[in-house]
């Protein structure tokens, strides 16, 4: 049983960034800074997921990845670990690993590389939940990674597991209709994560979202934005939002690439990071035109804070 069970899977909770020195390891010093700033910042947890380059870490340092995670995030919030894998059989060895080394959910992604029917990523989804008695976060990385989960894979999971086993991150476009989808055929008992690195985030909690996985590049205007909608400061919500949509806007060109050289560009600039090291290879890189702008909008954002 994981010693983190207690913290309720709901808040802002970024996505880590993964740290590498120059010879490709995790940055041990540099990932506990980070997991550190998260929670000075304002963060209700973390996770490891794509944007932690889960997909290109391999075995071995991808369970370092999840030791050392968990390890620093200790006993101050929620910690999430995306267990997706290419069989059955793997996320479930992942689930378990990540229920032991502390966790307090997982969370996955279907198989990327075979197209399953409605029945078999049903199935696959519902092994991991099984395997494990902790929650299973259910993502749709269809906007830049697999494809889209039916509707009827989630109320059928949701079914099966109840509202306190089973959380989603529906990220397929259009995303918010798909989310009210989702809200209005569970009753609203469904409990959604925002996923779109915050380009989404005003439209979606409208819709009545628990929370939201930003990269952690933009962690402090995202808390801030959070906080902004709970107040219902419109003012305030828009001041922030709209530096926060262009800067996304940005990553989004680039895939999951460009989210990767942006989001790690600004960890850099923020001074927690010591390097914008990459796993290789990338399809797209930070030019120098693009970082201009990225250090205009990140100016305006940090005046709005």
């Amino acid at each position: 049983m994981s010693k983190k069970t207690s913290y309720k899977l709901s808040g802002v909770l970024p996505v880590l960034h993964t740290p590498l020195t120059d010879e490709g390891d995790i940055d041990s010093d540099v990932l506990q800074r980070e997991i550190d700033w998260a929670f000075e910042t304002g963060a209700d947890g973390v996770v490891v997921a794509m944007v932690s380059e889960i997909l290109r870490l391999g075995y071995d340092r991808r369970m370092d990845l999840v030791q050392q995670v968990c390890q620093y995030v200790e006993d101050r919030g929620s910690c999430v670990i995306s267990v997706g894998a290419e069989s059955t059989s793997e996320a479930v060895d992942f689930a378990i690993i990540a229920q032991a080394s502390g966790a307090s959910a997982v969370m996955a992604i279907p198989p990327v590389a075979t197209a399953l029917g409605n029945a078999a990523t049903r199935d696959y989804f519902a092994a991991i939940a099984s395997s494990i008695s902790i929650p299973l976060i259910v993502q749709d990385a269809s906007s830049y990674v697999g494809a889209a989960i039916d509707l009827s894979v989630y109320t059928s999971l949701l079914e099966k597991f109840g509202v306190d086993r089973i959380y989603f991150k529906p990220e397929a476009s259009p995303l918010g209709p798909n989310l009210s989808k989702l809200r209005d055929a569970t009753n609203g008992t469904a409990r959604i994560f925002e996923g779109s690195g915050g380009i989404n985030l005003v439209d979606c909690y409208r819709r009545g979202i628990v929370g939201t996985m930003p990269g952690t590049d933009l962690l402090d205007g995202i808390v801030a934005l959070w906080k902004a909608l709970q107040a219902r400061d419109e003012d305030r919500t828009y001041r922030l939002s709209l530096p926060i949509c262009a800067l996304v806007a940005l990553q989004l060109q680039g895939g999951l690439d460009g989210f990767l050289a942006i989001e790690k560009y600004l960890m850099k600039k923020r001074g927690i990071f010591t390097n914008t090291h990459q796993i290789q290879p990338v399809g797209w890189v930070l030019d120098g035109e693009t970082a201009a702008e990225v250090d205009r909008l990140f100016a305006r954002l940090q005046a709005a804070l």
